[in-house]
């Protein structure tokens, strides 16, 4: 092998080196170990960025736009809530993300199914006290099963099938490739079911290890003509709330105390939780309760446009020891006081009439220029937004869906790409706006788009310099002359190359040397191609096998060990199903 080959090899093993013995950033690794390539010239630059104008790596970044136009409505709140229901345990909710994710994933392109679904499936978790990590790779890998169902559930089955047709005039047809996808798909979500629990690691956000986490008492009201009136308590979604509880109920002139979930919510209901600030961030989020303080609703400008912040009373401020109400707080700072902790306890009673001490935090609701106006400010020690606390535009739900139906749609009828449907959504929500531009702009997850873009440019190293064929063809060697040896190692090499570099990658360098392969043996490449189809749709090893995979490593928490501990015994147990089938369904003749 050329120098290059054997650089872009130490490079390759540095790189898993660090990333399964460190918690080092993914994307930084990957773009160090790039850089390393670049600048030794082992690949121009056009090479290594390649991935930045990949038309897959630019749909996961538009998909991130859509996602958010979905959130930013509350449409991530409906999808939970009418999709996913309520489990009764970790295998239940499992299953109920798993096998509709594998029956959309074979006839709808997998990557906008994960995307819309992370932000759901996190919700939905958070509500009913469930590990995030526990459900989201699951989530990756029944999207990727469910496309081996079918010729367009992935990409790389039409990749293959292209090059299938071009070598031999034909192709397979559409379901054809059912004949194995299919029973990989049941024995691999039989696998989970019965091995999750061990398998996949149970992270959950720090709030809830802390001890003694700051509490807040927000007040909340039951909006006449909102879509909770008339529902339990738990029916509305309100019971085992994460970090937070509903202490008591004020109706009318009563207090229900200890309120029983079967207790039906009226107009007007008062409702008074306790909770973390992520607690009372989803509480703003609910559909059909307002703050109970009018004060919110006399702010300049539309909730829409506001988020929480937390700020400590400096003692120089103005509105220490004074009453909230006495202070004119709203018409100093064009804020609202939400409620009130001192010292890490909760302050109790009406806000208005509560005095603020320095060293008081306060939960506020404040438009955007809050922030900028008093970072620096004397009035107050410390200013912070509360990420993701924007006031949902419920309003707009409806139309958001529709969008979101008329991207898929369109896409799945081969009407438009993935690319131009989530551009033309994207483009959609914002015009109707479901979704600021500011939104918009921070919606995408840059350390994701440069991981997979970084991953292309390595893979292009391994393909200029040849070390991608010395390592297939020295594997090849070892198989003799037996078709089923060959199509095993073939299966295997795919595996391997769709762990580093990204699997439409791998199944472009694997189908000619399958095709020389076949060709020595004198058999057919169609159990070849579909066993490349297979193993390239079907990589859970490692988190840049497939970009389903990278989407969800930083929502769910996980380390690169995470992907091998849970994925590799899958891929082992796929493999021996897909590589029994393939034989029997299609022969070597």
């Amino acid at each position: 092998m050329p120098w290059e080959a054997w650089l872009t090899a130490i490079v390759l093993i540095t790189l898993l080196t660090i990333l399964i013995g460190t918690r080092a950033a993914p994307d930084m690794v990957f773009l160090a170990a790039l850089a390393v390539l670049l600048v030794s010239g082992v690949i121009e630059p056009q090479q290594a960025f390649s991935g930045l104008a990949n038309p897959g790596v630019l749909t996961v970044a538009v998909l991130y736009v859509v996602v958010a136009g979905i959130r930013e409505t509350g449409g991530i709140q409906w999808i939970s809530q009418r999709l996913l229901g309520k489990p009764r345990s970790l295998l239940a909710a499992q299953q109920r993300v798993t096998i509709p994710v594998a029956g959309f994933s074979a006839f709808l392109n997998n990557t906008p199914v994960v995307a819309m679904l992370i932000p759901a499936i996190c919700d939905w978790a958070r509500k009913n006290n469930l590990s995030e990590s526990k459900l989201l790779l699951p989530l990756s890998y029944a999207a990727m099963l469910g496309g081996t169902c079918t010729l367009i559930g992935t990409s790389t089955n039409l990749v293959v099938n292209g090059a299938l047709e071009k070598r031999l005039g034909e192709g397979l047809m559409l379901f054809e490739i059912a004949l194995v996808g299919v029973p990989v798909l049941i024995v691999g979500l039989l696998f989970m079911f019965i091995t999750g629990h061990w398998l996949l690691p149970d992270r959950r956000p720090a709030v809830e290890t802390l001890d003694n986490p700051r509490e807040y008492t927000v007040e909340m009201l039951v909006e006449p003509s909102g879509p909770l009136v008339g529902r339990t308590i738990e029916a509305a979604g309100l019971r085992n709330l994460p970090g937070c509880y509903l202490m008591e109920i004020e109706r009318s002139s009563d207090i229900l105390p200890a309120v029983s979930p079967r207790e039906k919510l009226q107009a007007n209901d008062r409702l008074v939780f306790v909770g973390v600030v992520d607690s009372v961030v989803e509480l703003q989020k609910i559909r059909g309760l307002k703050p109970a303080t009018e004060q919110v609703f006399k702010l300049d400008g539309k909730r829409s446009d506001r988020s929480l912040v937390e700020a400590v009373v400096a003692e120089t401020s103005p509105v220490a020891n004074l009453t909230v109400r006495d202070g004119r707080f709203r018409t100093r700072y064009n804020a609202v006081v939400i409620a009130v902790a001192r010292n890490g306890e909760r302050v109790s009673g009406k806000i208005g009439d509560i005095t603020l001490r320095p060293g008081d935090t306060l939960l506020l609701e404040a438009g955007e220029d809050f922030i900028e106006r008093q970072r620096n400010s004397r009035d107050f020690l410390l200013v912070r937004s509360i990420e993701g606390s924007v006031t949902p535009r419920h309003e707009r739900a409806w139309l958001a869906l529709t969008i979101l139906g008329g991207m898929l749609v369109t896409v799945g009828l081969g009407w438009l790409s993935m690319l131009e449907g989530a551009l033309a959504a994207g483009a959609m929500l914002i015009i109707t706006r479901c979704l600021s531009v500011n939104s918009a702009r921070q919606a995408i997850d840059w350390s994701v788009i440069l991981t997979i873009a970084a991953a292309f440019g390595i893979g292009a190293s391994m393909d200029t310099t040849g070390l991608a064929q010395t390592i297939a063809g020295s594997l090849l060697q070892l198989a003799g002359d037996g078709p089923w040896l060959n199509l095993m190692i073939i299966y295997f090499v795919t595996a391997l190359f769709t762990a580093v570099i990204t699997n439409n990658a791998a199944a472009v360098l694997m189908v000619p040397i399958a095709a020389s392969v076949a060709d020595d043996l004198g058999v057919s490449l169609i159990p070849f191609a579909v066993a490349i189809m297979l193993a390239a749709s079907a990589s859970f090893a490692t988190p840049m096998g497939y970009q389903t995979n990278l989407m969800v490593y930083g929502p769910g928490g996980y380390h690169f060990t995470d992907y091998l501990r849970a994925g590799l015994p899958l891929n082992i147990v796929t493999a021996a199903v897909a590589l029994a089938i393939i034989p029997w369904a299609w022969g070597f003749n």
